[in-house]
Parts: structure tokens; sequence; C-alpha cells
């Protein structure tokens, strides 16, 4: 076992214990729950709900641009590989059509004081093409002032040069995702994906030198041909440059559900024990560096918005992965993007097709969703201050009137004994505290409150909690 901070422990030992499917929740109740009897007009109803609730706070909106012009095997997201720019002519097109359709059944010109551009690659799209979409989204909604707003974009750096990054930062984007995901030349051509570190750092230096008030980088442990040795350099690449936030996803080999993940070998995949080593190499090196574990992949600087709002109990968590508004409702536009307002859950179609063919006949193009019922909002508050603050309160949760929460969730609470017993968190009569040694493993937390996944057997759809 190796100390390392106060806002984790990693005990390799009990990590292997513990490794096992489970849920990310970015939402509750998760995507794989939703159903195609949810329709538009459950979306509407939706809204028309949180307008008579009175509730008229600020909007945070998710644009995904699912184009990208070459394959990364390892990506799982939602892309289309393609170098023909007509196609995101056409499909720019169409989701101005949403735009308008959302911004009429939101009603007139509503704030926005988050907006992310997710992909795919949004950075597909030419400079002219990015400001035509932009002015769009503008003529709907009122967005916040550069100060106050969050307007964030991925990027991947070998897309953009110095001056595009210039560009953006006058289009109005005010914090920047770059993806690194590891910078060994030999992992990048089992993935291919072959990006140089002095691109990257181009890239990086010019958000700084333009005035983004965050960057944030990606990086991947577990690929091919990795190991602890080969990727200590990465890391140390990355903490040199000192980005405000770094976030280390754990490579979860699913060939059955993503095609482009077929041409990984499988016998180039190191082992769990070499993974979980990789794992601890992360954790000792960031936090030795200053970073704040803010929870699952993320670490933050003590002085950045996710670090300070997780020391103010103001962390929020949605489908983007941990943020300072994501409690404001999120409205997605673009093939396959969810929304989360108030009550309901709510997901675009996922091929372009479908997506086109709802537009064209003047529908929304929800594909599916979810009503959450009373006891779903209730876990869904549950997970979520568990994932964002690893405290639990009981006073703070909307129980029904004259209802305890240790008898509510009595049966979710006896399957919290065993974490108990291997000293993953304690228990008292005012609710739940998660240890230094358990926040790696929140995910297996969450998941004893889950009420879906005992309903009986389980396919193999998530990834590994650890």
């Amino acid at each position: 076992m190796i100390p390392l901070t106060p806002s984790v422990e990693f005990d390799a030992a009990l990590v292997r214990k513990l490794n096992q499917m489970g849920p990310r929740y970015t939402s509750y109740p998760t995507a794989d729950r939703f159903s195609a009897d949810f329709g538009a007009a459950d979306y509407r109803a939706a809204v028309a709900r949180l307008d008579a609730a009175g509730d008229r706070v600020p909007l945070s909106l998710y644009v995904h641009i699912p184009f990208c012009e070459s394959l990364c095997y390892y990506c799982g997201c939602n892309k289309i590989i393609t170098q023909d720019r007509r196609k995101a002519v056409e499909y720019l097109d169409y989701l101005g059509c949403e735009i308008a359709l959302q911004a009429g059944v939101l009603g007139a010109r509503r704030q926005v004081e988050q907006l992310h551009f997710g992909g795919g690659t949004p950075t597909y799209l030419s400079d002219a093409q990015m400001d035509g979409l932009l002015d769009r989204l503008r003529a709907h909604f009122d967005f916040a002032p550069d100060a106050q707003g969050e307007f964030s974009i991925e990027v991947d750096p070998r897309t953009v040069t110095p001056a595009r990054i210039a560009t953006l930062r006058r289009q109005g984007f005010n914090r920047i995702s770059l993806g690194i995901q590891d910078f060994d030349p030999v992992v990048q051509r089992a993935v291919n994906r072959v990006q140089s570190y002095e691109q990257t750092l181009a890239v990086l230096h010019a958000a700084r030198d333009c005035g983004f008030r965050s960057i944030s980088v990606d990086l991947i442990y577990g690929l091919p041909l990795q190991s602890v040795a080969s990727f200590a350099p990465t890391l140390d690449k990355v903490i040199a440059t000192r980005p405000d936030r770094v976030a280390i996803y754990n490579y979860a080999h699913m060939p059955q559900l993503f095609k482009s993940q077929r041409l990984i070998r499988a016998e180039d995949l190191p082992d769990p024990d070499s993974k979980l080593a990789m794992l601890g190499l992360c954790i000792d090196k960031l936090t030795a560096a200053g970073y704040v574990y803010i929870g699952m992949d993320h670490f933050a600087l003590p002085d950045d918005d996710l670090a300070r709002s997780q020391r103010e109990g103001r962390l929020q968590r949605n489908f983007q992965g941990y943020s300072t508004h994501a409690d404001a409702p999120m409205v997605a536009l673009g093939v396959s993007a969810i929304s989360a307002l108030g009550d309901c859950y709510s997901q675009n179609e996922k091929t372009l097709s479908a997506y086109y063919e709802r537009l064209d006949h003047g529908e929304l193009p929800v594909a599916r969703g979810i009503v959450l019922s009373e006891d779903d909002q209730l876990r869904r508050a549950v997970i979520s201050r568990l994932m964002c603050d690893f405290i639990l309160d009981y006073d703070r949760l909307p129980l029904p009137a004259g209802v305890a929460a240790r008898d509510y969730f009595a049966a979710d609470l006896a399957r919290l004994r065993p974490l108990e017993d291997d000293g993953l968190l304690c228990m008292g009569s005012r609710g739940v505290r998660v240890k230094m040694r358990g926040r790696l493993l929140i995910r297996n937390i969450c998941m004893a409150f889950d009420r879906y996944l005992q309903q009986g057997p389980q396919p193999v759809r998530y990834s590994r909690t650890i």
C-alpha cells in the first residue's frame, strides 16, 4: 500500500480484489436503461414541468460534432471517419434546424452559462463553419459574459495550429481540452494516433498565451505496448507543462461493442498487474506534483474551479464528467447527444440518416430516454454526492416525509457492509463517509445504491471499475 496525499490512497491488493464491471455514473439511471418508448412528446412534457415549477435557471449546452479525419483504434465515441468535408456542410444545416426547434421548445432566449463542444473532433469544422454555428446558437440563446460562463471545446492537437487556437479564443471559447493519450511513438503507432510532443506543446502554449482560463489534457493507460517504463516519460512531460486539469482514463478493451478496437491486438495489451502499476504511477506522480484527486479519472490543480467546487460542496457530474454547472438543465444538440432536463434524460438518434429524417419532418430527433421516478431521483442524488464529495449526508437527501434514510436504504447499506469491512468507508447515524483508500473504488460504492443492478443478471456492457 502506498500512501500518497490526503486526497487519495492507492492499495493495489484491494483494487485487485474489488475490480469488477460497473457503470461510470455520468447519469443515474445509466444510459443503457433508456427506453425507445420515450419520445419527443415526453421531452416536451419534461420541459413543461420545469417551466411549471418556475425553473428558469441558466442552461448548459452540449454540441456534438461527430466527424474525424482518421480513426483512433481505442476510441469508443460516436464518430464518423471521413475526409469528405461536404458531410460537415450537410450536418451543420440539420444541426441549425435542431437548434431552432430546441429554442422553440425551451422558450424565449434562455441564458447559457456552460457550453461544451465534443465529438468526434470539433475542430474538424473550419473557422468559417465554427463562426456560423456559434452565430446560430447566439441567435437563439443569450450567452453569459466570458468572465462568468464556461465555454469549452475538445481539441485534437494534430488538427490545429497556434493560429487556430487564437481563433477559437476569439470565437468565445475560454476552456480547452487536449487529447494526448500517450507520447510514446510505439504506442501511438499501435493505436493509429501519431502525435508529437512538440506539436502538442505548441498548441498548449498557444492556449495559455491566448488567455484560455483552463487547459485540460487527456491520457489513457492500458493501451497496447504500454508499460510502466514507457508511460513514465509521458507523465513527466505532461506535469512539466502544468495543465490545470489532467484526466487519466483506463482503456477498456471491448471489441464486441466498438469495431475500431478489433484493430488492436489483444496480445499487445498490458496485463492487469501492469495496468495497476501504471495507475499507481499516475497517482504517485500527479499528487506529488501538487494535483488534487477529484474523483474517478480526474486530477486538478488546487486553484482550479473543479478543486474549489469540490472543497465548497458545489461539484456536480454529467455526461462530460465532473462539472461546476451540471446542476443546470443540459440541452444536448447533434447526433447521439444526450440531454438531461429535470426529471428526464433524452438521447438523439444515433445515425445521421435517422437524425436527418426526424428533422426533415420538423421533429425533435429524440430516439429514446427515460422519465425518472421519485426513487430514481433520490438515488441519483445519493450517487452524485458520493461521486463528487465522497460524503453522503442523510440530512441533505430529498427523502419522503417521515422516512429515515437508514430505513429507506436498509438493503443498500447492507450491501456496503463488506466494503466497510475492507476499510473503504465508514457508516454512521448521519451518513456515509468514503475513506481515502475507498476513493479509487467509488464506483463500487455507488453500485450498492443502483436499484437496476439488483434486478437480475447484467449483460457485459460496462468497463471495469479500475
